[in-house]
C-alpha cells in the first residue's frame, strides 16, 4: 500500500471492536542495518524477510496477525504505563500501532 511516497505495511485484523494493525514504513525500515525491534519485542511477533524488491525489512510473523491486539498487550495494556518497547527502539520512526 503506498501513502506520502513512501511503501506502508500494514499487519493485523478488523473486528467488530476496532482496527488493530502494526504498520511498518519499509522504505525506512530497509535503511536500519540493526532491526533492534525484532529483538526488543516480548512478545517475539516481528521477525525479519526479504520483500519482492529484495529489501531486508521487518513483519509480523503469520501466526500473531489475526490475534495482535493480544499479542501486544505485554506493550499496550488497557490501564497503566504503555512502553511500546518497538517503537521506543525504532530511531527511524517506522513502526506505528493503529490502536
Amino acid at each position: 500500500m503506498q501513502g506520502g511516497g513512501n511503501t506502508i505495511a500494514y499487519y493485523g485484523y478488523k473486528d467488530g471492536s476496532g482496527d488493530f494493525f502494526i504498520r511498518l514504513d519499509t522504505d525506512k525500515c530497509k535503511e536500519c542495518v540493526n532491526k533492534p525491534c525484532v529483538d526488543a519485542c516480548p512478545a517475539g511477533l516481528l521477525e525479519i524477510f526479504v520483500n519482492d524488491y529484495d529489501d531486508v525489512v521487518v513483519r509480523v510473523e503469520e501466526k500473531h496477525r489475526r490475534k495482535i491486539k493480544y499479542s501486544c498487550s505485554v506493550c499496550k495494556p488497557v490501564f497503566g504505563d504503555r512502553i511500546i518497547v518497538c517503537q521506543a527502539v525504532c530511531k527511524l520512526k517506522a513502526i506505528a500501532h493503529t490502536w
